[in-house]
């Protein structure tokens, strides 16, 4: 009877004192999935919100890159097409260094920018507050009659790595499509045995696995690269939100204005080195995309 009264009183507190900062970050970290996850890699499994914003972004981008190519002048530019011109011809100058074929270019320079407009604007939903997307989500989740603590929403698609994995595999499709329309069939598969250490018959099998290697090891640090700074930085997030959490009635007051007040800070500065990272990540993504296409045009 005790222990009983103990696991109720418990109980009662908790539901007082509401969740706990792991509660709340395991929550925010959860994904609204089409069904649990039955092994650490479950490829039935779809996160609805990732795929959700990936596809509103990708929208978002096309659109904007749409109604600037319809406005635009010869004259002094806005400041939107402005910027616009000064991506396009910064990833226009990068693929022109790196991939040397100008008919592979009328592909690649295009697919390059879409690359990283979309991915900039993929990192960019890092800005918005934590929980103002995941709170309205919830209320609507609740109204349609479901339980709250189901209520998953997460806003930041490349801090999920089947996101991020899912974009480096799309890029190592168009590198082995390059690699045979460059290279032909033949010769593709001549390289894959005949390099990196010799065309000997003896050195095949071994010359197959280092470019079985290099394959998998750069589609996986593509996009894990991409996925773990992004993570950390949507982590962060959080982990400052949660200053501003000390708020509370049942806090002291004292230490509870500091936190917030260090909460306000430590956000805003963290907010403002975060626009470096969200560029520089999608630049990152760009540029080895680029440089992998680019290593498909030659031959060893």
């Amino acid at each position: 009877m005790v222990a009983e009264a103990q696991v109720a009183e418990h109980a009662v507190d908790h539901a007082t004192t509401g969740p706990t900062a792991g509660d709340y970050i395991g929550h925010h970290l959860q994904h609204l999935r089409s069904h649990e996850q039955a092994s650490i890699i479950d490829f039935s499994v779809i996160n609805y919100d990732t795929v959700f914003w990936s596809i509103l972004m990708g929208v978002l981008g096309l659109w904007l890159l749409r109604s600037v190519a319809k406005r635009v002048t010869s004259g002094v530019p806005g400041r939107l097409q402005a910027a616009i011109e000064i991506v396009l011809e910064m990833v226009d100058n990068q693929a022109k260094s790196i991939v040397h074929n100008a008919q592979s270019r009328k592909f690649v320079g295009p697919l390059a920018l879409t690359v990283f407009i979309w991915i900039f604007l993929l990192n960019s939903m890092d800005f918005l507050p934590v929980d103002l997307i995941p709170e309205i989500w919830k209320r609507i989740f609740v109204a349609t009659g479901h339980e709250e603590h189901h209520a998953f929403m997460r806003v930041v698609p490349t801090a999920d790595l089947s996101a991020t994995l899912g974009m480096s595999i799309g890029v190592l499709c168009v590198v082995l499509f390059y690699n045979v329309k460059i290279k032909g069939l033949g010769g593709f598969v001549h390289e894959l045995f005949a390099a990196p250490f010799g065309d000997k018959w003896f050195l095949y099998p071994f010359n197959f696995a280092m470019q079985m290697i290099e394959f998998l090891a750069r589609t996986v640090s593509h996009g894990m690269r991409l996925f773990g700074n992004m993570y950390a930085g949507e982590l962060l997030f959080m982990l400052i939100a949660l200053m501003g959490a000390a708020l509370v009635p049942s806090s002291p007051s004292g230490m509870g204005i500091a936190l917030w007040i260090g909460h306000v800070i430590a956000g805003t500065g963290w907010a403002i080195f975060h626009i470096l990272i969200v560029a520089l990540q999608a630049f990152i993504f760009m540029m080895l995309t680029l440089v992998y296409i680019g290593q498909a045009h030659d031959a060893h």
